[in-house]
């Protein structure tokens, strides 16, 4: 599923704390209460600062497969649009569909909010256990399709292997005739 030149002049994937990113959003991996929790959630929670928190309790959840959008208060980023991904039961319960719905709902957000770029983390592929590879390739696809609206869009990993995974499916394919 190499993308190509084009998706990658746009698309970059990195390996790297999202809380420190200077984008103009970033998309928190929530879940559907938005107060907090494990993992990146966590994270943009405690570096947001206590007011990230209140501006969640506002907004009364979040359904899987939809996104909200707060302010970022002390995160370089001026926005946090928090998506809720699906936990992984067996594909077969509409996983896929809502893990598209949710970075779909997370770049309508950040267009609404004017934000040139964003940067993603791997939505679901937690505690969630939504299973790496195939969340890569529909957060990749998603990414792709958005790529014509924003400076840049980032796939923010934690760690080595969701990196590697991005990377790979990111690359251009040598049976696709791209060349760069």
């Amino acid at each position: 599923m190499g993308l190509g030149a084009e998706a990658s002049s746009v698309i970059k994937v990195i390996q790297y704390d999202i809380t420190d990113l200077d984008v103009d959003a970033v998309v928190n991996a929530a879940n559907t209460t938005l107060l907090g929790g494990g993992g990146v959630d966590g994270a943009i929670h405690r570096a947001a600062g206590p007011e990230l928190l209140e501006a969640c309790r506002k907004l009364g959840g979040c359904p899987t497969g939809e996104a909200r959008i707060t302010p970022g208060f002390r995160l370089k980023a001026r926005w946090v649009i928090h998506s809720v991904g699906p936990v992984w039961r067996d594909g077969a319960h509409g996983e896929p569909q809502l893990l598209e719905s949710c970075y779909r709902s997370a770049f309508v957000l950040a267009k609404e909010a004017k934000a040139r770029s964003i940067a993603f983390p791997c939505i679901s592929t937690g505690v969630y256990r939504y299973p790496r590879q195939e969340a890569a390739r529909i957060a990749l696809k998603v990414m792709y399709d958005h790529n014509g609206n924003f400076r840049s869009i980032v796939a923010c990993c934690f760690d080595a292997e969701n990196a590697a995974i991005y990377r790979k499916l990111l690359a251009p394919s040598p049976l696709s005739g791209d060349d760069a």
